[in-house]
């Protein structure tokens, strides 16, 4: 089976600060830095880094050879990747001391991601086959539509939030990856509790996994729940990339055939990996990394 991953392709500018600047404030940074990511890249690496073979489908503009030189030395397909003459996608992120983050992001090349191009990409795949994408990128419902009419499994990673978003038929929807502020806007309620009772008595087909934060997660599919527990005893450097990383390695995970405990436990202890390092795909693990830190609890 394979993996192609629609996502964005961002330059992403970090900004370390005492707290997340509020309205009216100037504030001055600690630091400053220029890395790559967007949620799709950074997805992209994740699922390769768990030892999966993945191609990235998406726009790179001008400024984007980098993304597409990262991507490639990282072990993933870029044999796909459009060209465009749009800015490319960038986030402002801000990074505070207790390593929490808050990101306003410019859409750029990702918005440039076209039907044709879709339709030119999915032509390639086979049924069976997994489609993963996010809400970073343009024309997400085609994508959805187009994918599930070639009989293809789409993974869905419902960020960032918007009417977009909402739209979306769910019963065209495979998996499901979520947080708790994502879960509570699409199932329409306000306890993380309901979540999955709402979106399952609708969408009986779904699977769903939902990040808890320091709660861990919790999936259900097929009739059937698992819960996974965080490690609470690894310091919080920068969250940027842990749900990105969560999802890369349960994908993997995913097309591997392995049970539902073993990739959420791998997933878990990636992403806890990656908080306790600074950036975004640069702290990504690596599937050897993830299972020293296994063998040593």
């Amino acid at each position: 089976m394979k993996i192609v991953n629609f996502g964005s392709l961002n330059l992403d500018h970090v900004y370390q600060v005492a707290h997340t600047v509020i309205t009216g404030e100037t504030l001055a940074a600690d630091a400053v830095s220029v890395s790559l990511g967007g949620k799709g890249l950074n997805q992209s690496i994740a699922i390769a880094r768990a030892g999966a073979q993945v191609t990235h489908a998406g726009m790179v503009g001008p400024e984007g050879g980098v993304l597409k030189e990262y991507l490639a030395e990282n072990g993933v397909d870029v044999s796909l990747l459009g060209a465009c003459d749009a800015p490319q996608g960038n986030a402002f992120i801000q990074v505070n001391r207790e390593g929490e983050n808050c990101i306003i992001i410019f859409g750029g090349s990702n918005r440039e991601v076209s039907q044709p191009y879709i339709d030119r990409v999915l032509d390639g795949c086979s049924p069976g086959d997994y489609i993963v994408t996010q809400n970073e990128i343009s024309n997400v419902r085609y994508l959805i539509r187009a994918a599930k009419a070639r009989g293809l499994k789409v993974v869905l990673n419902a960020s960032p939030i918007d009417e977009e978003i909402r739209g979306i038929d769910y019963t065209l929807v495979d998996w499901l990856v979520i947080n708790e502020i994502e879960g509570a806007a699409i199932a329409g309620v306000e306890a993380p509790g309901d979540i999955l009772p709402a979106l399952l008595s609708r969408y009986p087909q779904l699977g769903v996994i939902l990040t808890l934060g320091k709660a861990g997660c919790v999936c259900a599919a097929e009739g059937k729940t698992w819960r996974q527990a965080t490690f609470l005893d690894v310091p919080a450097v920068d969250t940027t990339a842990a749900g990105d990383t969560f999802l890369g390695y349960c994908v993997a995970g995913m097309v591997r055939g392995d049970s539902v405990e073993t990739f959420l436990l791998a997933a878990t202890a990636a992403s806890t990996i990656a908080v306790s390092r600074p950036g975004a795909a640069a702290s990504i693990p690596a599937s050897k990394e993830v299972e020293t830190f296994l063998r040593a609890r």
